[in-house]
């Protein structure tokens, strides 16, 4: 994350732009410079997840009570002290930043194969060195810190920008995070969450104006040292012959310090030395070598500008002017949906656009700064183009942007606006073939909420939607998205149009919201007995229904551990949750909390698209699951515990449990699929069941 070095060369080389300071003072010295106005730290969610996940479990598919707990720690703290938090969490991969995104998640694919090797040998969790973020950890903070009580928001573009943007605009306090692009961008006070000593309130503010001084350049450089060091949208080779040939001439080269500390030192000496002897009088394409690269270099430079800011490294275009490539759109200034975007983008990239077909979604922009696109080529072109969102219908795409952005969705503004979602890795074990990856499992879930939000194209009136997916499974280079395509829904009385479920409070309508639900899950037929199951057990039955139809190499123990899991879950507490002791981890075990999780934010996409029939907080995992509590019973159904073992000898909830498996097997019985025991599994078939990589691929036919 960030540019390329800075991290190492700030801790390094120059030390003294780090300096030691305490929230609890910077508060009070802003209310006494700003008298009535509340101390405001704006929070890069994202950096933070790592920082925040401190139970010491972590492999089996999260603490989630524990990490709840933590949660309400930290907000308690800074709450104390009269500081306000507001989160901003990633809503969107921008085009630019795509390869980037790939190149992090097929690392994290090789981190996950070296996680599983260590389980399969050492039977236990690996140390801290290759921790892993539980899945569904950014999504399930979102629901937490709003349970908190916490703005939370959900970013239209890169949550950087926005996240330096509402920094400025709104004379906060300052930026925690920890991403290196906090010292590019022109913005308040930047300080890192992974200096943070929550007891004292003490952290590390980096400061950008020590920073500049070091390198002997300005404020208004930082952009463009950035893009000549590459950063997530210029690729790091993409200047490397430029960075060596800037070290060769550099002349103060320091012996004590790193490669890396040299070349940034000599790329700033470059900027401040030979740049800026020429600026004014030649393009920055004429000093630098560009070549086929120069629309993108300038994009990253223009990246960093934020809503009022330019850069003197290039000529500013007339004002309300963003250049799409070689089109040019005219912008007006609605102040209720003013979002302001970086300069310059691709036409290919939606930075989080929602422009519609009605002139509220047309967003203020700065001015753009391509060189590329001479001043008389202005006069030549369209004076408006907007672009195309999978949904056309302006009030609807108004609501979905609305829930977007106060965090209160998933993905669902995304399909509509774009056509484009991704999922980030989850613990799956690519060598266990047995065991399907959730981007599989949950894929015909997602097909039927496509249809739901953009029609299937069986009314004849419009062409079949194709939706980009981007998610990581076993196999998948990720080189292009997969292209699915929505599947039919079998709802009673066909399928409700949005306006009724999302707009519509007349009684009864909750029922047609429901029955969208369980369409969606293909699971209609099994209403009846779902509704007279007790909250917040309805959600998972809804769940554990969905998966043992799908992946029938599930057996009855697994639901019997499933189901044991969340009724001992209701009494534990925290504490009690935390001093819990396995006896070893089950790689197996591993993967089946992973593909329960990724169910819980399924229900999360499809409960935004059917207009909310349920709580949330019916499956937020600090209600109804804990990772430890389900790999402790998982190996005792294992063993061959018998339920009144599983379910602690309590009374109580043997007859929940008797109750929930009920309504599950019946359910699956339906589906014509049988659950049958492991025992009585292996003795009809030898050997562990194995299938071709391809056995789970058979929704392909129906992905387009």
């Amino acid at each position: 994350m960030g540019v390329r070095g800075l991290q190492g060369f700030v801790g390094s080389t120059c030390p003294h732009i780090c300096t030691v300071v305490n929230f609890k003072e910077l508060a009070e010295h802003h209310r006494n410079k700003h008298p009535g106005c509340t101390p405001t730290i704006v929070v890069d969610a994202m950096c933070c997840l790592r920082y925040w996940y401190t139970p010491e479990s972590w492999i089996c598919g999260g603490q989630w009570r524990e990490y709840f707990s933590a949660l309400r720690d930290f907000v308690k703290t800074f709450t104390a002290v009269g500081i306000k938090l507001i989160f901003f969490f990633d809503g969107t991969v921008e085009q630019g930043k795509r390869d980037e995104w790939v190149k992090r998640r097929l690392k994290n694919n090789r981190e996950i194969s070296r996680i599983f090797h260590y389980i399969k040998s050492h039977k236990e969790q690996p140390g801290r060195n290759m921790f892993f973020v539980p899945s569904g950890l950014a999504i399930f903070t979102r629901f937490a810190l709003k349970t908190l009580g916490q703005e939370t928001l959900c970013s239209l573009q890169e949550a950087d920008y926005e996240v330096a943007s509402y920094g400025l605009q709104n004379n906060c306090l300052g930026i925690l995070g920890e991403d290196t692009d906090y010292l590019i961008y022109d913005t308040c006070p930047y300080f890192s969450i992974g200096d943070l000593c929550l007891e004292s309130l003490n952290t590390v503010m980096l400061c950008r104006e020590k920073l500049c001084e070091s390198l002997d350049i300005s404020l208004a450089d930082l952009p463009l040292l950035a893009c000549l060091l590459g950063n997530d949208i210029i690729p790091e080779g993409m200047f490397e012959s430029f960075r060596y040939k800037c070290l060769s001439s550099y002349t103060s080269v320091k012996e004590n310090f790193d490669k890396k500390g040299n070349i940034i030192l000599a790329v700033a000496d470059h900027i401040s030395k030979v740049l800026r002897l020429h600026q004014g009088e030649k393009k920055l394409e004429e000093m630098l070598p560009l070549g086929p690269n120069k629309a993108l270099f300038y994009k990253g430079v223009a990246s960093y500008l934020l809503p009022g800011q330019i850069s003197p490294w290039f000529f500013q275009k007339p004002k309300g002017l963003i250049t799409l490539d070689k089109q040019v759109v005219s912008m007006n200034s609605d102040p209720e949906y003013e979002q302001e975007v970086p300069m310059c983008t691709d036409p290919e990239s939606k930075q989080g656009l929602p422009l519609g077909a009605d002139p509220e979604f047309e967003l203020e922009a700065p001015m753009c700064t391509d060189p590329a696109v001479k001043q008389q080529d202005l006069m030549n072109m369209e004076p408006e183009v907007k672009q195309v969102t999978m949904v056309s219908d302006p009030e609807i795409l108004k609501v979905a942007r609305a829930q977007h952005v106060q965090a209160e969705s998933y993905l669902v503004y995304n399909i509509m606006s774009s056509g484009e979602i991704e999922c980030s890795n989850t613990l799956e074990d690519a060598l266990d073939q047995a065991l399907p990856s959730q981007a599989f499992v949950y894929r015909p879930v997602r097909q039927r909420v496509y249809s739901l939000l953009l029609g299937d194209g069986r009314d004849g009136t419009s062409t079949c939607p194709t939706v980009k997916e981007w998610f990581v499974y076993s196999g998948n280079p990720l080189r292009h998205p997969d292209l699915v395509r929505p599947l039919q829904m079998n709802i009673p009385g066909g399928t409700p149009n949005l306006k009724l479920l999302w707009l519509n409070q007349e009684p009864g309508i909750q029922g047609r919201r429901l029955d969208a639900l369980l369409g969606c899950f293909d699971l209609s037929s099994s209403r009846e007995e779902l509704q007279a199951v007790e909250n917040p057990f309805k959600a998972l039955c809804c769940l554990l229904i969905y998966l043992f139809v799908q992946v029938d190499t599930l057996c009855l123990e697994d639901l019997h551990a499933f189901i044991a899991q969340v009724l001992c879950l209701q009494g534990k507490s925290t504490v009690q949750l935390a001093d819990l002791q396995l006896d070893y981890i089950d790689p197996r075990a591993v993967q089946l909390a992973s593909l329960l999780v990724r169910g819980l934010t399924t229900l999360v996409l499809v409960n935004s698209a059917c207009g909310f029939p349920w709580r949330m907080s019916d499956f937020m995992p600090w209600n109804v699951f804990d990772g430890k509590l389900f790999h402790q019973k998982y190996l005792q159904a294992e063993k061959g515990y018998t339920v009144e073992a599983l379910v602690e000898q309590n009374r109580s909830r043997l007859t929940k449990f008797h109750t929930l498996k009920s309504v599950v097997c019946k359910a699956c019985v339906k589906e014509n699929r049988r659950i049958i025991s492991r025992q009585l599994w292996r003795s009809h078939q030898p050997g562990n069941r194995q299938y071709e990589p391809d056995h789970w691929r058979r929704y392909s036919s129906s992905s387009g």
